[in-house]
């Protein structure tokens, strides 16, 4: 029986899309994407079909059954059964997991300075960064991360407050409309003019004067007992009309006239009350005014002191900028006398190394590295210094390949005589006719290579040259690598002399 292939994980395992694109520190490619969100894999799966997708978004991909993977319809390779997404086709791909887990990431939230891999941002910093903007749970208001707190105690106008008095929660924005109902907020009483007590008992105390004509109305008249304070009631609507204006007054009971006169000390000291509040809140207004008279006193001189600033700092800059341009001017001069120096350098070795007698020696040492260029490709061939048959002769010199040229290449060192375009060639007879000798000296002096050929008069190599030298002519095999490999005397010191000597005769 065929073993049951691996599912993708559960949502406990993964609950999320891929990862921000946005959060990725160096250039995208797009074999880190998911194919359904288009973010960076999160816990990558590989489909039959050879796409990745997040856990979490197969999942819910296939929750509701087979589908068509949408990349291969895009794509135009879709094939059944392969490009059919469901339970059980697809595997955890470990490798595009490491892969992702190790790009570098920045943190995107303003202000944040986090950086390091898409591992260590999971795990330590996603959710999690200080700089994140989220919204108030009560208030919807917009805050940071760290500033959560802070907003929760004492900016969320939701946020809820325990009244100092009753104990009650309320919401901070209904503070004045639970002042006005709770049941312990401390009054003063209209009767006796006793402060802090509690709304609840103030219609309970009874140290004020008795009022006439309101007492107890189950007592009779020739039964004394104490009198009993008439509530504060509102009048009755049938005695309302009796409030207008009118030539004639009907006198009303005494019951209550005496309720009117309590409410009317009640709305009195209200308005007491009220007077109080609003000259405090006049004080507190002086006093922010004076406040902001001097924060605005602040920001002027503030504002004074960056202007400065700013013009001190384009000042700062255009000399910045000159002093750039001095730079770069200097930089190109003194690469230009670098340029000339190299150059004088250069023909000065030229010179003190030329001879003016058809024989030349040239000396190349660190044998061994220049080799290695050579196998490598990085030098192939190198030119010698160029010599000459007289002070006003032919101009020559000598390419040498360490690792060979032609049917030379690899198994020998070859060798070959350039004659290249000299000042006086308009004197010299031509095409150039004289015998070549090339050598590769045995610095004990007992075996010397040699090879020796007269120019082809017919070949362009030895007309008068056209351009700076005409191509090399000589010996492609003259000398196996092997001979130089063996245990030898051609190479002393890391050092080879290859020696060319030119027939006068007839010059």
């Amino acid at each position: 029986m065929a073993t049951e292939e691996p599912s993708p994980p559960s949502s406990m395992e993964s609950n999320k899309p891929g990862f921000p694109k946005q959060i990725l520190a160096n250039k995208l490619e797009d074999k880190h994407l998911c194919n359904c969100c288009q973010k960076l894999l999160r816990r990558p799966f590989q489909a039959q079909c050879g796409h990745r997708f997040c856990s979490y978004c197969f999942n819910r991909t296939v929750r509701d059954g087979p589908q068509k993977c949408s990349a291969c319809i895009k794509e135009d390779i879709f094939e059944e059964p392969t490009s059919i997404l469901k339970q059980g086709c697809a595997f955890p791909d470990n490798a595009a997991r490491r892969e992702v887990e190790n790009l570098s990431v920045v943190c995107i939230n303003e202000g944040c300075t986090w950086k390091g891999n898409i591992k260590e941002y999971e795990l330590s910093h996603e959710g999690k960064c200080d700089y994140m903007i989220i919204p108030c749970p009560s208030c919807k208001e917009q805050i940071r991360f760290n500033e959560q707190e802070r907003h929760n105690e004492r900016e969320c106008p939701e946020r809820t407050l325990n009244c100092k008095f009753c104990k009650e929660p309320f919401h901070f924005k209904n503070i004045k409309a639970h002042d006005e109902i709770c049941p312990k907020y401390p009054m003063i009483c209209e009767g006796c003019a006793k402060k802090k007590i509690p709304r609840e008992k103030l219609s309970t105390n009874s140290t004020g004067p008795p009022v006439q004509g309101a007492t107890n109305s189950s007592s009779s008249p020739g039964l004394s007992g104490p009198p009993t304070l008439a509530l504060p009631l509102p009048p009755p609507p049938a005695l309302a009309p009796t409030l207008t204006v009118s030539t004639s007054f009907t006198p009303l009971p005494s019951s209550v006239g005496a309720a009117l006169e309590l409410q009317l000390h009640s709305e009195k000291t209200k308005v007491a009350e009220l007077g109080r509040r609003c000259t405090d809140l006049e004080v507190k207004a002086g006093m922010f005014e004076n406040v902001v008279c001097v924060l605005n006193r602040e920001v002027e001189r503030f504002a004074t002191t960056m202007e400065a600033s700013n013009r001190q700092h384009r000042l700062d800059q255009d000399k910045i900028e000159v002093l750039s341009n001095k730079v770069r001017q200097l930089e190109r001069t003194v690469g230009l006398k670098d340029l000339t120096v190299a150059e004088m350098e250069g023909r000065l070795r030229e010179i003190s190394g030329t001879t003016f007698d058809g024989v030349f020696i040239w000396r190349i040492s660190d044998f061994t590295k220049k080799r290695q260029d050579a196998i490598a490709g990085r030098a192939p061939a190198m030119f010698s210094p160029a010599f000459y048959t007289s002070k006003y002769g032919y101009k020559m010199c000598l390419r040498i390949y360490l690792n060979g040229d032609g049917t030379g290449r690899g198994s020998h060192l070859s060798l070959f005589f350039v004659v290249m375009r000299g000042l006086s060639d308009a004197l010299l007879k031509w095409p150039f006719n004289q015998k070549v000798t090339l050598m590769l000296l045995d610095q004990s002096n007992r075996e010397h290579i040699i090879d020796a050929f007269r120019p082809d008069v017919t070949s362009s190599s030895f007309q008068r040259p056209v351009s700076e030298m005409n191509i090399a002519s000589g010996c492609p095999l003259f000398c196996p690598l092997s001979k130089l490999d063996a245990k030898n005397s051609y190479i002393r010191d890391d050092t080879i002399f290859i020696k060319a000597i030119v027939d006068l005769t007839g010059l």
